[in-house]
């Protein structure tokens, strides 16, 4: 094949390894040393082992056609071949359309000049359309692409996604070669002093990947399959080899369970958009949609350095600003300092300020509650800003196609609605001034008996807490006043200590709603709740029987769930969802969530707060083979492992604790802890995630790890759990 020319000096073939089978004025066709001789065994093992350890393509392209200046110490390959019918084909051309006209330069230069430029637009010709062609270095990998095919002769519909240089370790004898990372496979390839080894790991076999110490080595990936595991070591970025090798293994498990429970990104779907390139940019994806929380559909734009000026602190936090499709965040360089996100449908104007010595390159962003974010130090100010100008006026005229589709139902409703129930005249706002009061007022409604049975006046346990509710809302108060209320409100360490202590009932709601970013989805979709409850009124099917044998298994004991008020408002968010998410339709643990919801929240905000948790915060856990739990099962295998390490010593076996923490997770432990520990827990699991159920999860197997570790049998050890 061609490749781009690369300069070899002719001093370096003092030693001969490469022998010269035809000649002419400008080109050499030469062959490896020892390849294809009938004597020299010796010279053609050692020549392979040098090749081997050096990474040379020597290895696998033995033939090659040299570029050469007659006079100059310097030479160019220009194409290399696995066999020599191969490479003649390619010195046929030369002769036939280059060498005839070499003639016609003075300069032997240019003469020079002229071939590279021709072989660098033939390689354009092949790479065009080709795997290469996505690449950030189509030339080199196409050249990678053809060792790997020569090499292990896979399907061409096998992607390979990069390569590395690397030494796999049988016992402690290193083989030094080329580790292949593709869609499907891990492959290695060695060649050392005439032996020649080839492993091929399918990703669907391996079971662990993990860095580990190894003696004198210290950074060593190991890949457990089912029979075996095997070490890879001395790469020059582990970093980046064992974040593609959990990429691709990751794609390649949701590609096996797909259909049972574990999505793949849209942009992975197909094998050939998969490049190193595209797993860099979906690891950093990932990374901003869970350390703000936003949405799986989020797509990430702009990612920039940058100051935020911060009230409560005075002064200009240094951190990295982010934005996505709908949303821009802000996370302080010292993780945890300083949080923001803001969702464009929030923002009302973006803004450029006079750039000062003090204030480079401002950036004023002024949201709907009257308040404005300061940015600076931003190096590409004026594309950002142009760029959510742009999103901003794009979701500005979709908000009023919605207002007028809107206005024009709202005209053609019937004066009789289908519900019998009372009807809430409050209006919100000056916008909603005309809207005809309908389903979204008897949400309200019904939300208000919930709370009303829940809370009664005359409650003991509220007359006993009275004064701690003050105190909290106090100090909630205060807060608000300096660091912000609503989505965008900042976030620090003082707010995690404020949810620690227990959010105060009266806030609970509205906080739940604002740190999942709820109210951003009820904002979005007017009218979207009730639309669905009109369509599925009256359907039947097993997820609608399904919850009707659980709605009286639903916080039982609570006055909201023993009459039909409430049992009627749990149903109704219970079969809206299962109608809009027919995928996951009615999972077992669902109703207990929409139960505690529905006590603090309206009953939209409740169905709303519910599809927040099964798709964003929670995504895979809620199918018919809870496969995300399960996953987090095992993640919490090993982390007991890791943060217990006297109590995995005692119990050998922790597959049976982790597998009890299935209910923990999956009901967030509502049915497990006093309830009104369990909303504490709640409190905690909408601002950190599911990170706060884990750390929960740990803390209650070290309370009771004395008695774990003397216990004789699993049955024992799920007994003391459930005490």
């Amino acid at each position: 094949m061609w490749v781009t020319p690369e300069e070899v000096v002719l001093l370096k073939n003092a030693l001969k390894l490469w022998v010269t089978d035809r000649s002419n004025g400008y080109f050499l066709l030469q062959h490896r040393r020892g390849h294809g001789d009938t004597g020299g065994k010796i010279t053609g093992l050692l020549v392979g082992a040098l090749d081997t350890v050096l990474d040379s393509n020597a290895r696998v392209a033995p033939f090659r056609i040299v570029l050469h200046v007659p006079g100059s110490q310097v030479s160019w390959i220009i194409a290399s071949g696995a066999t020599i019918e191969e490479v003649q084909k390619h010195w046929k051309w030369l002769e036939q359309n280059l060498l005839p006209y070499m003639a016609v330069f003075e300069n032997k230069e240019d003469a020079a000049s002229f071939v590279q430029g021709k072989v660098k637009g033939l390689i354009a010709e092949e790479v065009l359309g080709s795997q290469a062609a996505r690449e950030d270095d189509p030339a080199r990998f196409r050249e990678d692409l053809a060792r790997f095919e020569q090499r292990f002769g896979l399907p061409q519909r096998e992607k390979l996604v990069t390569h590395y240089t690397c030494c796999c370790w049988k016992g402690r004898v290193p083989r030094q070669g080329s580790l292949y990372l593709t869609t499907n496979h891990i492959a290695f390839y060695s060649f050392l002093l005439g032996k020649e080894v080839k492993l091929l790991v399918p990703w669907a076999e391996v079971t662990r990947l993990e860095r580990v110490s190894v003696g004198l080595l210290t950074d060593v990936i190991r890949v457990h399959t089912r029979r075996k595991q095997r070490d890879f070591s001395m790469f020059l970025n582990v970093d980046e080899v064992m974040r593609v090798m959990c990429q691709l293994a990751d794609i390649a498990l949701r590609r096996l369970l797909d259909s049972g429970g574990l999505t793949l990104d849209q942009t992975l779907q197909e094998s050939t958009n998969i490049t190193k390139r595209v797993l860099e940019e979906q690891a950093l994806r990932q990374y901003v949609l869970s350390l703000f929380g936003l949405p799986r559909a989020e797509r990430l734009q702009e990612v920039m350095p940058c100051s935020v000026w911060t009230p409560h602190a005075r002064c200009h936090t240094p951190g990295t600003v982010y934005t996505t499709d709908g949303y821009l965040c802000f996370s302080s360089r010292e993780e945890g300092q300083c949080a923001l996100i803001i969702p464009l449908a929030e923002i009302l104007s973006v803004e450029k300020a006079e750039s000062t010595s003090a204030l480079p390159n401002p950036v004023i962003i002024s949201v709907r509650c009257k308040r404005a974010f300061q940015l600076i130090e931003l190096l590409h100010r004026d594309e950002l800003v142009e760029n959510l100008r742009d999103r901003l006026r794009a979701l500005h005229w979709k908000q009023a196609m919605i207002r007028e589709h809107d206005q024009r139902k709202k005209s053609t409703i019937s004066a009789a609605p289908y519900y019998t129930f009372c009807y809430d005249t409050v209006q919100s706002d000056e916008e909603d001034s005309s809207v005809i009061i309908s389903d979204k007022a008897l949400r309200h409604t019904v939300h208000t008996d919930v709370m009303s049975s829940f809370h009664p006046s005359q409650s003991d346990a509220q007359n006993k807490t009275s004064n701690m509710e003050q105190v909290r809302e106090r100090l909630w108060d205060d807060h608000f006043t300096e660091f912000g209320r609503g989505v965008h409100m900042f976030r620090t360490d003082k707010i995690r200590k404020l949810v620690a202590l227990g959010i105060p009932e009266s806030l609970r709601g509205e906080l739940w709603l604002n740190f999942s970013d709820t109210c951003s989805s009820l904002a979005a979709h007017p009218n979207y709740y009730a639309d669905l409850l009109e369509k599925c009124r009256g359907e039947t099917s097993i997820a609608t029987e399904e919850i009707e044998r659980d709605l009286h298994r639903s916080l039982p004991e609570h006055p909201a769930f023993q009459n039909e008020t409430g049992i009627s408002a749990l149903r109704r968010v219970l079969t809206a969802y299962a109608y809009r998410n027919p995928d996951i339709g009615y999972c077992q643990s669902m109703n207990i969530l929409a139960s505690v919801m529905l006590l603090y929240t309206k009953e939209e905000e409740a169905f709303w707060l519910l599809v927040t948790v099964c798709e964003r915060m929670l995504p895979d856990y809620f199918n018919r083979r809870v496969i995300g739990a399960q996953v987090d099962q095992s993640v919490f295998e090993e982390l007991i492992g890791e943060r217990l390490p006297e109590l995995a010593e005692r119990v050998p076996d922790l597959s049976p604790l982790a597998s009890a923490s299935l209910t923990w997770f999956l009901t967030l432990f509502v049915n497990v802890l006093p309830f009104r520990s369990a909303l504490c827990v709640l409190d905690s699991f909408f601002y950190h995630g599911i990170r706060a159920i884990f750390q929960i999860a740990l803390a209650v197997l070290d309370a009771n790890a004395a008695e774990l570790s003397t216990c004789s049998d699993d049955g024992h050890a799920l007994m003391i759990l459930t005490r």
